[in-house]
Protein backbone atom coordinates (compact mmCIF):
# COMPACT_ATOMS: atom_id res chain seq x y z
CA UNK A 1 0.00 0.00 0.00
CA UNK A 2 2.83 2.38 1.12
CA UNK A 3 4.84 1.89 -2.40
CA UNK A 4 2.10 2.15 -3.99
CA UNK A 5 1.23 5.70 -2.67
CA UNK A 6 4.92 6.36 -2.96
CA UNK A 7 4.78 5.59 -6.37
CA UNK A 8 1.82 7.46 -7.63
CA UNK A 9 3.02 10.60 -5.79
CA UNK A 10 6.43 10.90 -7.52
CA UNK A 11 5.14 9.57 -10.80
CA UNK A 12 2.39 12.35 -10.99
CA UNK A 13 4.93 15.28 -9.88
CA UNK A 14 5.07 15.87 -13.71
CA UNK A 15 2.00 15.84 -14.97
CA UNK A 16 -0.30 18.96 -15.59
CA UNK A 17 -2.59 20.37 -13.27
CA UNK A 18 -5.97 21.15 -14.69
CA UNK A 19 -7.67 21.45 -11.83
CA UNK A 20 -10.41 24.36 -11.09
CA UNK A 21 -9.50 26.93 -8.59
CA UNK A 22 -11.50 29.07 -6.73
CA UNK A 23 -10.44 31.81 -3.94
CA UNK A 24 -6.81 30.06 -3.76
CA UNK A 25 -8.33 26.73 -3.40
CA UNK A 26 -7.97 23.61 -5.65
CA UNK A 27 -10.97 21.13 -6.10
CA UNK A 28 -9.90 17.25 -5.33
CA UNK A 29 -10.92 15.39 -8.61
CA UNK A 30 -12.72 12.16 -6.94
CA UNK A 31 -12.60 9.14 -9.40
CA UNK A 32 -15.55 8.91 -11.42
CA UNK A 33 -15.94 5.42 -10.41
CA UNK A 34 -16.66 5.69 -7.31
CA UNK A 35 -20.02 6.79 -5.33
CA UNK A 36 -19.68 9.95 -3.03
CA UNK A 37 -23.44 9.78 -1.86
CA UNK A 38 -22.91 11.27 1.33
CA UNK A 39 -20.99 14.37 0.04
CA UNK A 40 -17.33 14.84 0.63
CA UNK A 41 -15.14 16.61 2.98
CA UNK A 42 -11.33 16.62 3.33
CA UNK A 43 -9.44 16.05 6.10
CA UNK A 44 -5.33 17.99 5.77
CA UNK A 45 -2.46 16.47 7.96
CA UNK A 46 1.19 17.30 7.60
CA UNK A 47 2.86 15.41 5.77
CA UNK A 48 5.74 13.94 7.69
CA UNK A 49 2.79 12.14 9.41
CA UNK A 50 0.95 10.80 5.82
CA UNK A 51 2.70 7.56 5.94
CA UNK A 52 2.21 7.17 9.22
CA UNK A 53 -1.51 7.61 8.95
CA UNK A 54 -2.01 5.66 6.27
CA UNK A 55 -0.20 2.41 7.24
CA UNK A 56 -2.28 2.09 10.67
CA UNK A 57 -5.43 3.13 9.39
CA UNK A 58 -8.04 -0.05 8.87
CA UNK A 59 -9.49 1.72 5.82
CA UNK A 60 -8.15 3.91 3.39
CA UNK A 61 -10.25 6.08 1.16
CA UNK A 62 -8.85 8.48 -1.50
CA UNK A 63 -5.81 10.55 -0.46
CA UNK A 64 -4.48 13.70 -1.92
CA UNK A 65 -1.09 15.12 -1.12
CA UNK A 66 1.22 17.90 -2.30
CA UNK A 67 4.19 18.65 -0.12
CA UNK A 68 2.41 20.68 2.51
CA UNK A 69 -0.16 18.19 3.19
CA UNK A 70 -2.23 14.71 2.91
CA UNK A 71 -5.62 15.26 2.43
CA UNK A 72 -8.08 12.17 3.19
CA UNK A 73 -11.97 12.24 1.90
CA UNK A 74 -14.60 11.70 4.45
CA UNK A 75 -17.41 11.56 4.37
CA UNK A 76 -19.91 15.31 4.79
CA UNK A 77 -20.35 16.55 8.37
CA UNK A 78 -17.44 14.41 9.83
CA UNK A 79 -16.42 17.18 11.92
CA UNK A 80 -19.57 16.80 13.70
CA UNK A 81 -18.60 17.16 17.46
CA UNK A 82 -15.06 16.53 16.93
CA UNK A 83 -12.62 18.83 18.21
CA UNK A 84 -10.40 18.34 15.73
CA UNK A 85 -6.41 18.61 16.60
CA UNK A 86 -4.80 22.18 15.72
CA UNK A 87 -2.07 20.86 12.93
CA UNK A 88 -4.94 19.63 10.71
CA UNK A 89 -7.01 20.81 8.48
CA UNK A 90 -11.02 20.37 8.17
CA UNK A 91 -12.23 21.49 4.57
CA UNK A 92 -15.93 21.09 3.95
CA UNK A 93 -16.47 20.05 0.47
CA UNK A 94 -13.48 18.93 -1.87
CA UNK A 95 -11.55 22.36 -2.19
CA UNK A 96 -8.69 22.79 -0.05
CA UNK A 97 -5.82 25.40 0.02
CA UNK A 98 -2.63 23.03 -1.93
CA UNK A 99 -0.31 23.71 -4.15
CA UNK A 100 -1.18 21.08 -7.35
CA UNK A 101 -2.35 18.02 -4.55
CA UNK A 102 -2.31 14.58 -6.38
CA UNK A 103 -4.23 11.32 -5.81
CA UNK A 104 -1.80 8.90 -4.30
CA UNK A 105 -3.85 6.59 -2.95
CA UNK A 106 -7.38 5.14 -4.41
CA UNK A 107 -9.46 3.01 -2.55
CA UNK A 108 -10.60 -0.80 -3.26
CA UNK A 109 -13.90 -0.14 -2.54
CA UNK A 110 -17.06 1.51 -4.60
CA UNK A 111 -16.48 5.14 -2.45
CA UNK A 112 -14.10 7.37 -1.69
CA UNK A 113 -14.07 7.62 2.07
CA UNK A 114 -11.88 7.09 4.49
CA UNK A 115 -13.65 6.40 8.37
CA UNK A 116 -13.36 9.41 9.88
CA UNK A 117 -13.39 8.05 13.64
CA UNK A 118 -10.35 6.19 13.38
CA UNK A 119 -8.54 8.71 11.07
CA UNK A 120 -9.87 11.16 14.03
CA UNK A 121 -8.10 9.37 16.61
CA UNK A 122 -4.77 8.47 14.62
CA UNK A 123 -4.81 11.88 13.07
CA UNK A 124 -4.85 13.16 17.42
CA UNK A 125 -2.30 10.25 18.24
CA UNK A 126 0.81 11.36 15.78
CA UNK A 127 -0.21 15.06 16.81
CA UNK A 128 0.26 14.40 20.40
CA UNK A 129 -3.05 15.26 21.50
CA UNK A 130 -5.71 13.86 23.66
CA UNK A 131 -9.06 13.01 21.63
CA UNK A 132 -11.69 15.56 22.28
CA UNK A 133 -15.52 15.47 21.75
CA UNK A 134 -17.71 18.24 22.20
CA UNK A 135 -18.72 19.33 25.78
CA UNK A 136 -21.18 17.48 27.88
CA UNK A 137 -24.41 19.32 27.78
CA UNK A 138 -24.51 20.47 24.09
CA UNK A 139 -27.97 19.97 22.39
CA UNK A 140 -27.13 16.97 20.16
CA UNK A 141 -28.19 17.46 16.19
CA UNK A 142 -29.58 14.04 16.19
CA UNK A 143 -32.99 14.11 18.62
CA UNK A 144 -33.42 10.98 20.56
CA UNK A 145 -37.51 9.19 19.35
Amino acid sequence: MLRNAMSRLRGAQHSPDRRETRDGRVRLPLPPALSASLGCDAVGVPARYGFRLMSHLPRTGCVFADAERWWWIVPAGSDLDLDWPEQVSYETGVYVPAVRPRLIHAPDSLTPYTPPIPLFLMACQVTGVAPSWAAAGRPSVVSAP
